[in-house]
Order: C-alpha cells, then structure tokens, then sequence
C-alpha cells in the first residue's frame, strides 16, 4: 500500500464539482481523509476564485495507474484539456506526494513542485500532514508552511459541509 496526496481545485460550478470529485475519489480509492476546503483567488490568469482542498488516501497500484486514475476522474467530470494551461476548471486534481517518491518521468514529478509554490496546495496539505517531511524540501509541511510567504496569495478556509 501507498499512501497519496490529491490536491483538488475546482472553479466552475465549484461546490458541485468539488463534491462530485471527492465522491469519485471515494469510489475509486475508498477511505479518504479530507483537508478542510479553501477559497482561493485564480493564479495565473483572470478568472472566478477556486474551491481548493487535499485529500489522502491509500492505494494498492503503482504511481502512474494512480495518476492515470485522476485524469480519468477529470475527464469524466468534464475537464477540457484544449485551453491554456492555466484556465477555468470543473475539477483539477493532481497528483502531490506518492509516499516519499521522488520522480521526474514522462510528465510526471513528484513531489510535484505546486506545494512549495502555492499556498492553496500547501496549507490544505499542512492541515492533514503537518508532521510529514517534503523528500526533497528535508522539512515538515508545518514548517513549509509557517515560512510560506503568505502575503503571495489571497486564501481562506471556508465552512463546506461534506
């Protein structure tokens, strides 16, 4: 068994979709732990702030059917992937941490490198596993965290009910 960590975005009928891909989550990956959701403003371009969160769960397959796995969540919740890289989304999820891998193949690194760089990546991931250490960092995402320039971006937990 691997343990993950899923970030999970959402800014077009983002509730919806925010509740949709935690319970295709569920159905795929079966116990999830949940970080509380948080709104935050779009990075990279103009457009309606997301509904943010990260999820953990344990799965019995290898890092790239697990990633497989979110894409055909995505698809299947009417991800389009023709407009630019950073656009509007029903439902993003990416792929953070598989256990303490540290991989850079055929499009995929991990850990991937949005934790150290976003605060709506690595809050949510503080919240649920503050004292896990990032395997290239060498420090706790509690302590990424509280270094974290949080002056970057605006971010706030809000009250969702799951």
């Amino acid at each position: 068994m691997a343990k993950i960590y899923i970030s999970l975005g959402s800014n077009i009928d983002r509730e919806r979709n925010t509740r949709e891909g935690i319970k295709a989550l569920r159905e795929r990956f079966g116990e999830l732990e949940l970080s509380s959701v948080y709104e935050s403003e779009a990075v990279g371009f103009e457009g309606d702030a997301f509904y943010n969160m990260v999820i953990a769960c344990e799965v019995n397959e290898d890092v790239h059917s697990a990633n497989r796995a979110l894409a055909e969540i995505e698809d299947a919740h009417g991800r389009d992937r023709s407009g630019p890289r950073f656009s509007s989304r029903t439902l993003d999820l990416d792929l953070l941490l598989y256990d303490d891998l540290v991989l850079d193949e055929n499009g995929l690194k991990l850990p991937r490198e949005e934790i150290l760089k976003n605060a709506f990546v690595l809050w949510p991931l503080a919240e649920i596993a503050p004292g896990l250490v990032h395997p290239a960092a060498e420090k706790t995402y509690e302590e990424l965290w509280v270094e974290f320039d949080k002056s970057k971006e605006s971010l706030a937990p809000i009250a969702f009910d799951f």
